[in-house]
């Protein structure tokens, strides 16, 4: 058996105490989850941050940093991702951007806000990144080379 990670990406998007987090569906509910998603083929893993984040919630965002880099394996399937989080400030809202599917919207949430609906979070990584932001810890996104 083959085992093969997959590589991803996440945003955390803070406003006046306030994170932009995605309402999804995954396997039948709703479910809470900072922008994020998968790389392409062809993309950097900034440009993956700056596109899942508009698909995902229609703003246009530009990278500040990165967060950290996650090693995560999901209890539910045994599937192991690597996230790569940064931090971005939000640019742009498009409110008739036609969202991906299984997006139900986006909603801005305080950090208390989101504890009180732990048993939505999509995974334990969503309040890990966003504590790791608050710790004011945010490296250059120069940690991120270009691939040759």
């Amino acid at each position: 058996m083959t085992w093969l990670p997959h590589i991803t990406v996440a945003t955390i998007v803070e406003d006046n105490g306030r994170f932009l987090m995605v309402e999804e569906l995954k396997a039948g509910r709703v479910v809470l989850n900072q922008p994020a998603g998968h790389l392409d083929p062809n993309e950097t893993l900034t440009e993956a941050a700056i596109r899942e984040t508009l698909e995902e919630t229609g703003w246009d965002v530009e990278a500040t940093g990165v967060v950290g880099i996650y090693l995560y394996t999901a209890p539910s399937n045994g599937v192991t991702y690597q996230r790569v989080c940064f931090a971005a400030k939000a640019l742009k809202h498009h409110p008739d951007y036609q969202l991906d599917d299984g997006i139900v919207g986006a909603k801005w949430l305080t950090r208390d806000e989101l504890l009180a609906q732990r048993e939505r979070w999509r995974s334990e990584l969503i309040i890990r990144c966003i504590d790791d932001y608050l710790s004011g810890k945010l490296f250059s996104l120069e940690l991120i080379r270009p691939s040759l």
